[in-house]
């Protein structure tokens, strides 16, 4: 089942926590220094470049200056509410939060059935055979209108690791793949090959649908405990979106 994935704020609450806790942290934006200007404040605590630096390589496995302006952007958000729920934590203790906020079964079924509703209704079984030019890939084609076998022409020309199955990806749903490939797949029939090549990202491919079916869908206790997170991750978002709104923030990223 495919469930949402909300920004795990806890983490990041306990980011803040010991990022600013003790006397190494500091305490506000005044003691930094001009070159040490911090890239935000949050109720007079400083964030600083340094743990906007550690923040950004320990969550992408990059330096800021690596990332996009939007990127950068999250990265403050994300610190930001950190600090504001380590602020809050530390005045009225995390069991303040906590206290009463277990979802109720009702609301486990709302969710669970929120998500039920938000899969695709379709899964596809498909092969392909990927190659590096739209040439390459035409004349593939060509040589399955003249009746040569999908999966032996997958086995030798594809780039795909798929060519040792002869280019079966299994089954899948759309919105697991790239839009080029996810389009050309539902525009098929069952047995049908693309008559063009289509291109994405990876290269030119060629696609074979085999099959399709109704998405399968888990019943409510296989997958209660993960719609538990997802309800308590949402309640927790709501609690710090409504700690932004009060909270004094400055940005100098």
């Amino acid at each position: 089942m495919k469930l949402m994935k909300l920004l795990p704020l806890m983490a990041l609450a306990a980011v803040g926590c010991s990022k600013t806790g003790g006397t190494g942290g500091t305490a506000t934006g005044t003691s930094a220094t001009a070159a040490e200007k911090p890239v935000a404040t949050v109720n007079g605590t400083a964030i600083t470049r340094d743990m906007f630096e550690y923040y950004a390589k320990a969550t992408t496995n990059k330096a800021s200056a690596d990332l996009t302006a939007e990127q950068r952007t999250q990265l403050l958000d994300n610190l930001v509410r950190g600090q504001v729920v380590a602020d809050q934590a530390i005045k009225d203790g995390v069991e303040n939060y906590l206290k009463d906020k277990k979802p109720t079964d009702a609301e486990l079924k709302a969710e669970y059935d929120t998500q039920v509703a938000a899969l695709p209704k379709t899964e596809y079984h498909a092969r392909h055979i990927l190659v590096s030019t739209e040439d390459a890939a035409q004349k593939i084609i060509d040589q399955l209108k003249k009746g040569a076998k999908f999966e032996d022409l997958a086995s030798k020309e594809s780039l795909d690791s798929s060519k040792s199955q002869g280019g079966d990806l299994g089954w899948f749903s759309p919105s697991n793949m790239v839009k080029p490939f996810a389009d050309a797949v539902m525009a098929l029939k069952k047995g049908e090959i693309t008559q063009k090549p289509v291109q994405t990202q990876f290269g030119w491919h060629v696609i074979k649908l085999e099959d399709t079916r109704d998405t399968p869908v888990p019943p409510f206790d296989q997958v209660k405990t993960q719609v538990q997170n997802i309800v308590q991750q949402k309640k927790f978002k709501a609690y710090t979106d409504e700690l932004l709104k009060t909270a004094k923030i400055e940005k100098n990223l």
